[in-house]
C-alpha cells in the first residue's frame, strides 16, 4: 500500500524535523532561565539572521536532492552532479555569514533593533552562529540526500541524536561551565556536525549511490535546485521574516516585554511548523517518483493522506494550545513576569488558530514542490511566509494595535487557503 511507504519516509521526517524545532526551545528554555527576558528578547534578535541560515542551507540541500530524484527516476545523465554541486555551493555561500560573524556581529544585532543591554547579552551569541554557517548549510544536504537515497532513518537518526546533544550540550555549557549566550550558542554549533557524523554511515555503507564527483560548480544546476527548495526556503526563512518585521511593531507598541512574549510564542509555533514541515519534506521522495514514473493515482493518493495528515496535526495543536498554553508559557517566564505572561497568554491562543490553515498550504506547497511544479508550490509558500504575513501584520497592527500583530498569522494563512485551492483546481485538472 503506497500509505504504509510513505509513512516510512513521513514519520521519521517528522521526528526529525520536530527534533530540530525542540533544541531551539531547548534554547528558549535555559537562555530564560540563565538570561530571564532580556536573554529570550536577544535570541529573538538573532533568530531572523538564524532563520536565513537555515532557509540557504534549506533550499539547495533540499531542491538539490528533489532535483536528484527527480532526475535519477527518468533517467538524467548528469542526476549525480546535484550533490557535489550543493556542497560547493553552501560553501561558497556560507563564507558570507562567517565574514560577518567575525567582524560585524554587534552591527547586525544593532540593525535588527537591540538596544545597549540586549547588545551586550547577544553579542558573542551572534557572532559563535554565524561561524558556525558552514556546518548548518551543509547538514541540510547531507540529511537530503541520504532520505532521498532511501535511507530516511538514518537521516531521521542524525537529526534527532544532533538536537538531544544539543539540549544536553546547552545545560553543560550554560550551567556547571557558566558560559551563558556563548554556551548556548556552541551546543546549537556542534549540533550540525553530530548530525554529519552520523549520515556518514550511509555514505560509507554498500547502500549508498550517492556520490562526491569532480566537477566545478556550475550555477545552472545550483538554480535548477533552487527552483524546487524554494517551499523549503520559505518555510526557514518565514519565520525568521517574521519575527524580524513583528520585533521592530512591539518594540514600537509595547517594548522588549512584547519581543519576548512574542519570542516564546514564536519558538513554540517551531514545533508546530516543524511539524508539519515533516510531513511536506516527508512526501518528497515518494511523491517524486511516483511522478517520474507517471503513476498519477498513486500521486494523488499521497497528498490526500499527507494532507489529511496535515490538517490532523494542526488540529491537535490548537486543541493543545487551548488548553495547556499557560503552562507551557510558565516553563519559559523564569522571573514570573505578569506582563510577559499576560502579553503570551492572550497571543498564543490567537496566534496559533492559524495553523488549522496553515497544515493544507504547507503540505500542498511540498507536494507541488515534490512534483515538479515550481512555480505552484514558490506562489503558496512565498505568499504565505513572506508577503501576505508582512502586510497583514503592518495593516492589523495599525487597526487593532497588539492584537492586530496576533491576528497575523492566522490572516495570511487563511487568504493563502484560498489562492491554494485555487491553484489545486488548475493543476489537479492536468492529471484527471
Amino acid at each position: 500500500m503506497i500509505e504504509k511507504q510513505l509513512r516510512k519516509y513521513i514519520i521519521p521526517n517528522m521526528i526529525a524535523m520536530t527534533s530540530i524545532s525542540c533544541y531551539i526551545l531547548a534554547d528558549t528554555y535555559f537562555i530564560a532561565a540563565a538570561q530571564g527576558a532580556n536573554g529570550i528578547t536577544a535570541l529573538n534578535l538573532v533568530l531572523p539572521v538564524y532563520g536565513l541560515i537555515f532557509a540557504i542551507g534549506s533550499m539547495i540541500g533540499t531542491g538539490a536532492a528533489t532535483r536528484y530524484s527527480l532526475s535519477k527516476h527518468i533517467g538524467a545523465r548528469d542526476y549525480d552532479q546535484y550533490f557535489t554541486n550543493a556542497l560547493i555551493w553552501t560553501m561558497i555561500i556560507s563564507i558570507i555569514f562567517v565574514f560577518a560573524g567575525i567582524f560585524f556581529p554587534g552591527v547586525i544585532l544593532k540593525a535588527m533593533g537591540a538596544d545597549q543591554t540586549i547588545l551586550e547579552i547577544g553579542h558573542t551569541y551572534t557572532r559563535i552562529i554565524l561561524c558556525c554557517t558552514p556546518f548548518f548549510m551543509m547538514n541540510y544536504s547531507m540529511t537530503a540526500f541520504v532520505r532521498n537515497d532511501g535511507a530516511p532513518k538514518i537521516a531521521m537518526t542524525a537529526t534527532l541524536i544532533s538536537g538531544i546533544s544539543n539540549i544536553i550540550l546547552d545545560y553543560i555549557f550554560m550551567f556547571p561551565m557558566h558560559l551563558g549566550m556563548a554556551g548556548a550558542a556552541l551546543a546549537t554549533g556542534m549540533s550540525p556536525v553530530i548530525s554529519m557524523m552520523i549520515c556518514m554511515i550511509h555514505y560509507l555503507s554498500k547502500n549508498n549511490t550517492v556520490r562526491v564527483i569532480k566537477m566545478l560548480p556550475s550555477l545552472k544546476k545550483l538554480i535548477s535546485s533552487c527552483q524546487l527548495g524554494i517551499v523549503s526556503f520559505v518555510g526557514e526563512i518565514a519565520s525568521g521574516l517574521t519575527t524580524m518585521v513583528f520585533n521592530f511593531l512591539l518594540l514600537k507598541l509595547t517594548g522588549n516585554v512584547a519581543v519576548a512574549a512574542y519570542g516564546i510564542i514564536a519558538n513554540i509555533a517551531l514545533v508546530g511548523i516543524a511539524l508539519l514541515n515533516g510531513v511536506a519534506q516527508g512526501l518528497q521522495p515518494l511523491a517524486s517518483e511516483m511522478h517520474g514514473k507517471k503513476e498519477y493515482d498513486q500521486e494523488k493518493k499521497i497528498y490526500r493522506y499527507s494532507l489529511l495528515l496535515g490538517i490532523f496535526i494542526a488540529l491537535v495543536l490548537i486543541i493543545l494550545i487551548l488548553i495547556f498554553g499557560d503552562k507551557i508559557i510558565r516553563i519559559f517566564n523564569s522571573e514570573y513576569s505578569r506582563p510577559l505572561a499576560r502579553l503570551a497568554n492572550q497571543g498564543i491562543r490567537l496566534y496559533f488558530v492559524g495553523f488549522l490553515f496553515a497544515g493544507i498550504n504547507i503540505v500542498t506547497a511540498g507536494f507541488y514542490s515534490a512534483i515538479g511544479k515550481s512555480k505552484a508550490s514558490s506562489l503558496i509558500a512565498v505568499s504565505r511566509g513572506i508577503i501576505l504575513i508582512i502586510l497583514f501584520a503592518f495593516g492589523l497592527s495599525w487597526c487593532f494595535g497588539l492584537t492586530g500583530i496576533w491576528l497575523a498569522f492566522p490572516a495570511a494563512e487563511m487568504t493563502t487557503l484560498c489562492l491554494s485551492m485555487l491553484i489545486s483546481k488548475t493543476t489537479m485538472k492536468k492529471h484527471s
